[in-house]
C-alpha cells in the first residue's frame, strides 16, 4: 500500500519545501494539497458535513506555487492536488501549469480533480454550477490535448481555442495521471468513461469494496479495463501501529492501491515531529 499526506497549506503553517522533504525522508509517497482559490466572505451555504464552513477551507495557499516548492526539495515524490476544483480555472493556463511542473519534476504529478461544492465560490469564476462535471470532462479533454498534441485545437461547449503551441510538454506520456475525488451518484460512470482513478474520501473499507464493485460494473459497460485504474482513498485510521496496519490491510483487499492521510492544520514547528508520528503508524 502507498502511502500519501493530505494537508492544506495556508502561509503561516507548515511551509511545504520543508514538509515536503520531510515526507519524503520518512518514506511516504505522495503529498496532496487541496485548494480554495477564492471564498466568499460570509456564505450562506454550510459545510456539507453541517455547520459553518472550517476556517482553513478560506486560507489555502495557490495549489501550483505550493507543489513546485516541494517538487523543488524532492526527487522521488509524488506531487498530488488533492483536489484541484477544474472549472474555477482558465484551461490553457492550467495545462501549461501542470505540464510544467510535471516537466520539472520528471513525472511526478497526480491531477486529483473536482468540481466544486459550494455554489457562492463557483459563481465567483463564472462556473456553470448545474453542469460543472459537464464542464470539468471537457476542460479535461481540452488539457489532454494541450499535453500531447504538437498544435491542438479545441471546439467545445465551454473551451475553444485555434490550433496553439504549449510547451513544454509533461514527461508523462499522456499528461499526469487525472483521479477524480468525488462521491456523487455520477462519479463511478465518470472515472470509468474518461478518468485514470478515483481518490474518495471518508469511506469505510466496506463501503469502498461496495463503490469498486461498483466500478467494476461500470467499467465493464464501456469496455474499460479495471485493472488501469489508480485507486486512492482518503482519511484516517484510529489506533496503534497494529490497527492502523490491519486497516490498510482492508483498504486493500477492498481494492485501494494507495491510502492518503488527513493531516491538520500542521504548524512549521510541529510539522516534522507529527510527520514522524505519521510514518510509525501507517509507512
Amino acid at each position: 500500500m502507498k502511502i500519501g499526506l493530505l494537508t492544506p497549506f495556508t502561509g503561516k503553517n507548515a511551509h511545504p519545501a520543508e514538509f515536503a522533504r520531510v515526507a519524503e525522508s520518512l518514506g511516504f509517497e505522495s503529498i496532496w494539497v487541496p485548494e480554495h482559490p477564492a471564498m466568499p466572505a460570509n456564505p450562506q451555504q454550510q459545510f456539507p458535513s453541517g455547520g459553518p464552513i472550517p476556517p482553513p477551507y478560506f486560507t489555502m495557499a495557490d495549489q501550483m506555487i505550493t507543489l513546485s516548492m516541494a517538487a523543488a526539495v524532492t526527487k522521488t515524490l509524488k506531487l498530488a492536488t488533492g483536489i484541484c476544483l477544474v472549472p474555477e480555472h482558465e484551461p490553457l493556463a492550467l495545462a501549461k501549469q501542470f505540464a510544467t511542473l510535471d516537466s520539472y519534476s520528471g513525472g511526478r504529478v497526480l491531477f486529483g480533480i473536482g468540481a466544486g461544492w459550494l455554489r457562492e465560490e463557483s459563481d465567483l469564476f463564472g462556473v456553470d454550477f448545474p453542469h460543472r462535471w459537464t464542464e470539468t470532462a471537457e476542460i479535461v479533454a481540452a488539457m489532454r490535448k494541450l499535453w500531447t498534441e504538437d498544435a491542438p485545437s479545441f471546439d467545445g461547449k465551454y473551451v475553444k481555442f485555434p490550433a496553439v503551441k504549449s510547451l513544454p510538454k509533461p514527461t508523462q506520456k499522456s499528461g499526469p495521471p487525472v483521479l477524480i475525488g468525488s462521491l456523487d451518484k455520477n462519479a463511478l460512470k465518470r472515472v470509468a468513461k474518461w478518468a485514470d482513478g478515483w481518490c474518495p474520501i471518508a469511506l469505510n473499507a466496506a463501503q469502498l469494496k461496495t463503490r469498486i464493485d461498483e466500478l467494476k460494473r461500470e467499467c465493464a459497460a464501456v469496455g474499460r479495463n479495471f485493472a488501469e485504474l489508480d485507486i486512492t482513498i482518503m482519511g484516517g485510521i484510529r489506533g496503534d501501529r497494529a490497527k492502523v496496519q490491519d486497516g490498510l490491510k482492508e483498504f486493500a483487499e477492498a481494492g485501494a492501491a494507495r491510502f492518503v492521510a488527513g493531516l491538520g492544520d500542521l504548524t512549521f514547528e510541529s510539522s516534522e515531529g507529527t510527520l514522524k508520528k505519521i510514518a510509525a503508524l501507517y509507512v
